[in-house]
């Protein structure tokens, strides 16, 4: 128990040897800052006096991970650490002041970090149309982030000041979504609330689990969004529940039998504070699931994730402040609730125009299933906490090192450590 820490940090030397290559590639791009800025203007282009716009952007970013093994959240490989490249391309096209559209595509090893090979994706792609100039309602149908919380709107490298996401996000429930429950036993035991499987099970299944909200969430469906006075408003319908996974964003042969409805309703008082509700419901089981694997006279419609949440965000000077709260119940037909709470509180200081810190508290609990006539937890529960420190080079180039302690989670496990570092560019 008393060496693991050691082993950790002795482990944490290649991330040392990365962060040294990541300050000299920030080095080496700050002497190229201008053909950036070139780069940048030869991505724009307008036509018909400005009526039409469109714009090229992206990021490349080059990330480093050591943990303990089994990796934690989406991290897939099984050694202890990983490097991690992604190029992102995003278009903005305006036609007009009513007509917008956006799309971003990435060359990466998996929508979550892996070892995979490199691959080609469409994350997201939407046109959006504003009928009114002052904002009061936007319709808008593609692939996009769900609506729900506030922490889709900062998840890119650039924007966010950690490197991973919160733990409400990617921390890995016993649900699966690839079979429904029988049981509450069955329950605990892809929980792993009850002892003994051994490890290479336990890294196996982790693959089948489910989070609360899967990252930003880009499933397909329409939304419906407006602005008035210092209200906000923003609904969805998409095809696919807040916890699916990135495989089940895009089309299929069952979309919309089952759509996920969902929405937030915003209020800022002045420019310091934001204050929004948001609520959503869908079946969260893939659409291949059903005939014998589901409970006797039901569907994949009673199987449904329940989600209410609520955020506060706070900007003042050079701090800023968010936090979330989500309470998410998993609907099981001879189970009952499987209900979950889960929430962060994050803040980043600006200590100087190019370093900045910044600091997470994580935490999730679990409620309580029958379970033999004895009301016994459905998972493990667990906190989190995340350090991080960012400096940008120049207006292009940012290098960010973070790292978590985490107590508790669903390999069994007391402690568990990662520390991960990313470079990104900006053009």
């Amino acid at each position: 128990m008393s060496a693991r820490p050691f082993e950790f940090c002795r482990r944490s030397l290649r991330g040392a040897v990365a962060l040294a290559g990541a300050m000299a590639l920030g080095a080496l791009a700050r002497a190229s800052d201008d053909p950036l800025d070139r780069v940048e203007d030869a991505l724009t282009a307008s036509a018909f006096g400005g009526a039409v716009r469109g714009r090229l952007s992206g990021t490349v970013d080059l990330e480093g991970y050591q943990f303990q093994r089994p990796a934690p959240g989406f991290i897939d490989t099984t050694d202890d650490h990983l490097v991690a490249p992604r190029l992102a391309w995003f278009l903005d096209a305006q036609l007009g002041a009513p007509v917008y559209f956006f799309a971003q595509a990435r060359i990466d090893r998996g929508f979550d970090p892996s070892g995979d090979d490199l691959r080609v994706r469409l994350d997201e792609y939407a046109l959006r149309i504003t009928p009114w100039s002052d904002g009061r309602f936007n319709v808008q149908v593609g692939k996009f982030a769900t609506v729900v919380g506030t922490w889709t709107a900062r998840h890119n490298s650039w924007t966010n000041p950690f490197i991973t996401a919160p733990l409400v996000y990617e921390n890995l429930t016993g649900v699966w979504d690839a079979e429904a429950l029988r049981s509450g036993g069955v329950l605990l035991q892809w929980s792993h609330v009850r002892p003994g499987l051994p490890a290479a099970i336990v890294a196996r299944e982790k693959y089948m689990r489910i989070p609360v909200i899967w990252g930003p969430s880009y499933a397909s469906g329409i939304a419906v969004s407006g602005v008035w006075g210092r209200f906000g408003y923003a609904f969805e319908a998409k095809d696919a529940a807040l916890s699916s996974r990135p495989d089940t964003w895009s089309h299929t042969d069952d979309t919309w039998s089952h759509p996920t409805i969902s929405g937030r309703i915003a209020w800022r008082p002045d420019p310091t504070w934001n204050v929004g509700l948001s609520a959503s419901a869908g079946s969260y089981l893939r659409p291949f699931v059903g005939g014998t694997a589901l409970a006797p006279g039901h569907g994949r419609g009673d199987y449904r994730q329940l989600v209410l949440g609520q955020d506060v965000s706070f900007a003042w000077h050079h701090l800023q402040v968010w936090t979330e709260l989500y309470a998410a119940r998993f609907e099981i037909p001879n189970v009952g609730h499987a209900d979950t709470l889960a929430y962060y509180t994050e803040a980043k200081y600006k200590f100087a125009p190019q370093l900045f810190g910044a600091l997470r508290w994580n935490q999730q609990l679990f409620g309580t299933i029958p379970d033999r006539g004895v009301a016994t937890r459905w998972g493990r529960d667990a906190w989190r906490v995340d350090l991080a420190f960012g400096y940008r080079f120049t207006p292009h180039t940012q290098l960010k090192l973070q790292y978590n302690l985490q107590h508790g989670d669903a390999t069994g496990r007391t402690f568990s450590h990662l520390l991960s570092e990313q470079f990104t560019l900006r053009f």
